[in-house]
């Protein structure tokens, strides 16, 4: 079950299935509670998670002081600050378990250990980076183009996990509405 796990998150054709005993061996099992902060803004992230059960978040402060929701991550996603993580500089945003989680932590130089050993897990790595680029192009293009109902069907198609547990003041600072708008959008759905 665990091999499972990691041969889904780091899938790729150049990963030989004998390197993925040293892929999981790089791992740590580990626990978070809701509203446990995993990373604090100005911090430096020193490793990333493999998300096997739970929610978290992400989010900055704006120049108003109020917490924006930058992302959502579920089962089976990576939760990772990449510039802080790759670039080892202070962290933007803040990041926060949303429920109870379950996670397989790797730390920054067990990654690059990897990186540099495992000629599939560069492969997969320059894979994973480029689609996270294109997911946040996409998002991008998508605050400006689509309508906040939009915004919010295309949500629950692609996060329905989100909608359901995730308080919805969190749900409407992630879609650039108040959380006013967002009930009028949901009745509307609804009915």
């Amino acid at each position: 079950m665990k091999d499972s796990f990691f041969k889904q998150i780091y899938s790729h054709p150049n990963i030989k299935n004998d390197n993925y005993k040293t892929i999981i061996e790089a791992h740590e099992r580990v626990e978070f509670f809701k509203n446990d902060t995993i990373l604090s803004e100005g911090k430096i992230s020193n490793a990333y998670y493999l998300i096997k059960k739970g929610l978290f978040r992400s989010y900055v402060m704006d120049y108003k002081g109020n917490e924006i929701t930058t992302d959502f991550f579920g089962p089976n996603d990576i939760l990772i600050e990449v510039a802080s993580l790759f670039l080892r500089i202070p962290s933007k945003e803040t990041i926060q378990a949303i429920t109870d989680c379950e996670v397989y932590k790797i730390d920054f130089n067990d990654f690059q250990n990897l990186y540099s050993t495992i000629d599939g897990f560069t492969e997969w790595g320059r894979a994973w980076m480029s689609h996270q680029l294109f997911m946040a192009k996409h998002r991008a293009v998508n605050m400006h183009t689509q309508s906040a109902s939009q915004r919010y069907l295309n949500l629950a198609e692609e996060k329905p996990l989100i909608i359901k547990e995730v308080p919805l003041k969190h749900i409407a600072t992630y879609l650039g509405i108040t959380d006013t708008s967002l009930s009028r959008i949901r009745k509307e759905v609804l009915t």
